[in-house]
C-alpha cells in the first residue's frame, strides 16, 4: 500500500484516479507550514503539489520513503530538483493539460480586443449607450502572426484558420514543409512582424526572448497592429508597448501576463485600448482537472514500476555507472550549446560519435545532455536531461548515436554533428586529464578551447592584419581578450578565430566586426 499526500488544492475530479485505486491511500492536507510538512513527509511515498507549497531541500531530506513528487501544472520552480535527484526522487509535471485552455484564452483575448467587448461592457454597466465609440474590426482575412509554434501556438494557429484568418508563424524549429502541411505561411521573425495585423507570442521566457518584442520590433510592424501576450510576462518590453500604444502605432493590446505579478498601479492598464486578465490562461475547470489527471497517472506509473511520461529531473543511474559517465555530462551539454550557435537553420538530424574510452560506457545519459544543450537556445528551461530526446522527437529532429574506434589521438573524443538544409556543422570535445573539458575541433578546424565563459567565434579570410584590426575594434568597446585560438584551411583561405573575452559582447559591439571586409561571420555566446 502506497501513501500519497496532497499538499495543495488540486481538482478532486482529477484526483479521482488516486481515490479509486485500491493500492494507494490518499491524505489531502493543504496549507501545511514548512515545519509541519517536514514532520509529516516521512510517512508518504508520493507528494502532489501545485505552486503554493515550496518543496525545499530540508523537506526532501526528511522524506525517508518519498519516491516521487508530482506538480499539477507546468512550472517546477517551487521544487528543489537538485535535492530530489540527489535523493533518488523523481519529479513529474503536467505540461500538456492546459494547452487547450491557453489557446482558447488567446483567441478569446483576440476577439475581445477586436470587438472592444470589455470597454463596451464597462460603459454599459455605467449607464452609457455608446455604440459609435465601440466599433470593432473583423478577424476574417486579417493576418495573425504567431511567434513561437509549440503546443499552444499550434493550437492557436488552427483556431485562427477557423476564423478564416491568414496565419504566418516563426519558430526556430519550424520548416517550410511543416508550415505547408499545417496550411500556414512560414516566416522569419522579421517577416512575421512586418506582415501581421495581429501578433501573438507563445515562446518560453529566457535570456534570448526577454524583450524580444521591443522598440526595434515595433518599428517593423504595420501601423495599427494588435498585440497579444498570453505566454510569459517579459517577452514584450512593457515600456516600449506603452509608447507604441500611446503613439497609435499599436491599435490595441491584450495581456494576460505581466513582468511583475501581482502588480500595483500598472501604467499599461490605464490605457483604454488595453484588455487585460490576471494570468488566467490555464484557469479553467477542465485544465485544472486535466493537469491533475496527468500527474496522478504518472505518480501511479512510477509507484507500480512503469515508466513515467513527463519526468522533469534525471532518473537514478547506478552509482558505479554514474561515476564513469558524469564527468562527460558538462562536456556534452557545452558541445550542444556551442554547436547550435553556429547555425540559424532548423536542425533536421543530430549525429553523436563516441570514440576511445567513451565507446565502452553507457552513453544514453551523455546523449541526453548533448541534445539538451542543443535545444536550450530556443526552449530554455523547458528542456532538461530527461525530456530532451522527447522534445527533439516532437520537433522532428532525429538523433543517432554512433560508437567508433577512431580516436584521432585522444583517449576519449565526442563529436556532435548537426545536419540542416544548408549543410553539416560539427564540434568535437574531450576531457584532458587534470585540465577538464576542451573543444578540440570546430568543423574541419583544430582548436583548443575551454567551453566556458564569454566566447566569440569569427570566421574570416586568412590575410595579414586581420587579427590586429579585430583586436583594435574590440578595444574600442572596452572588450578585453583573455585567450585566442586560430586555425586555417590553407594559406590565404578561410580561417577561424575563437576568442574568450572578459565580458559578454552585445550585438551592437559585434556589428563593427562584421563591417570588416575580411570577416565572413561573427558569433557570440555564453557557455
Amino acid at each position: 500500500m502506497f501513501h500519497i499526500l496532497i499538499a495543495d488544492p488540486i481538482s478532486d475530479e482529477g484526483l479521482d484516479v488516486l481515490y479509486t485505486n485500491e493500492n494507494v491511500t490518499v491524505v489531502k492536507d493543504t496549507g501545511l507550514k514548512p515545519d509541519e510538512l517536514e514532520s509529516r513527509i516521512p510517512e508518504f511515498d508520493a507528494l502532489l503539489v501545485r505552486s503554493q507549497t515550496k518543496v525545499t531541500r530540508s523537506i526532501i531530506e526528511k522524506a525517508e520513503n518519498l519516491k516521487i513528487i508530482g506538480r499539477a501544472g507546468v512550472g517546477v520552480d517551487n521544487i528543489d530538483l537538485d535535492a530530489a535527484t540527489e535523493n533518488g526522487i523523481i519529479v513529474v509535471n503536467a505540461p500538456n493539460g492546459n494547452t487547450n485552455s491557453a489557446a482558447e484564452h488567446t483567441m478569446a483575448m483576440i476577439m475581445a480586443l477586436s470587438r472592444k467587448i470589455p470597454q463596451a461592457h464597462l460603459a454599459l454597466k455605467n449607464g452609457k449607450w455608446e455604440r459609435s465609440e465601440h466599433v470593432g474590426v473583423e478577424l476574417k482575412n486579417k493576418t495573425l502572426g504567431i511567434v513561437g509554434l509549440g503546443r499552444i501556438g499550434t493550437e492557436v494557429a488552427y483556431r485562427a484558420k477557423g476564423q478564416r484568418m491568414n496565419v504566418i508563424a516563426y519558430d526556430p524549429f519550424l520548416t517550410e514543409e511543416k508550415a505547408d502541411t499545417m496550411g500556414i505561411e512560414y516566416g522569419e521573425l522579421e517577416n512575421v512582424l512586418k506582415e501581421a495585423d495581429y501578433i501573438t507570442v507563445h515562446t518560453p521566457l529566457m535570456k534570448e526572448t526577454r524583450h524580444m518584442i521591443g522598440p526595434e520590433a515595433f518599428d517593423l510592424m504595420k501601423n495599427s497592429v494588435y498585440i497579444i501576450n498570453c505566454a510569459r510576462g517579459g517577452i514584450i518590453d512593457e515600456d516600449a508597448l506603452y509608447d507604441a500604444l500611446s503613439s497609435g502605432k499599436v491599435a490595441g493590446a491584450a495581456i494576460d501576463v505581466l513582468e511583475e505579478e501581482p502588480f500595483q498601479d500598472h501604467k499599461l492598464l490605464e490605457l483604454p485600448q488595453v484588455v487585460a486578465t490576471p494570468h488566467l490562461g490555464a484557469s479553467t475547470v477542465e485544465a485544472q482537472e486535466n493537469v491533475a489527471i496527468d500527474v496522478c497517472h504518472d505518480v501511479l506509473r512510477h509507484l507500480t514500476g512503469d515508466m513515467v511520461k513527463n519526468p522533469v529531473n534525471l532518473p537514478a543511474v547506478p552509482s558505479d555507472v554514474l561515476s564513469q559517465i558524469e564527468p562527460y555530462f558538462n562536456l556534452a551539454e557545452k558541445l550542444g550549446m556551442f554547436l547550435i550557435r553556429l547555425t540559424d537553420d532548423v536542425p533536421e538530424e543530430v549525429n553523436i560519435y563516441y570514440s576511445g574510452a567513451l565507446s565502452d560506457v553507457k552513453i544514453a545519459p551523455i546523449t541526453r545532455n548533448a541534445v539538451k544543450g542543443l535545444l536550450q537556445r530556443h526552449l530554455g528551461s523547458r528542456v532538461n536531461d530527461v525530456n530532451a530526446l522527447y522534445l527533439a522527437e516532437k520537433k522532428d529532429i532525429s538523433i543517432h548515436e554512433n560508437r567508433t574506434s577512431t580516436t584521432k589521438g585522444f583517449t576519449n573524443l565526442m563529436t556532435v554533428e548537426v545536419k540542416t538544409k544548408s549543410g553539416v556543422r560539427s564540434v568535437s570535445g574531450t576531457l584532458l586529464n587534470g585540465l577538464g573539458a576542451r573543444i578540440v575541433r570546430v568543423d574541419h578546424y583544430s582548436v583548443d578551447v575551454m567551453p566556458e565563459g564569454h566566447i566569440v567565434i569569427i570566421h574570416h579570410k586568412d590575410l595579414p592584419g586581420v587579427i590586429g584590426k579585430m583586436g583594435s575594434l574590440l578595444a574600442e568597446h572596452d572588450i578585453n581578450i583573455a585567450t585566442m585560438q586560430v586555425d586555417r584551411s590553407n594559406i590565404g583561405g578561410d580561417a577561424i578565430m575563437i576568442l574568450t573575452i572578459d565580458k559578454y559582447a552585445e550585438q551592437q559591439e559585434l556589428e563593427a566586426l562584421k563591417e570588416l571586409e575580411e570577416i565572413n561571420a561573427v558569433t557570440a555566446m555564453d557557455l
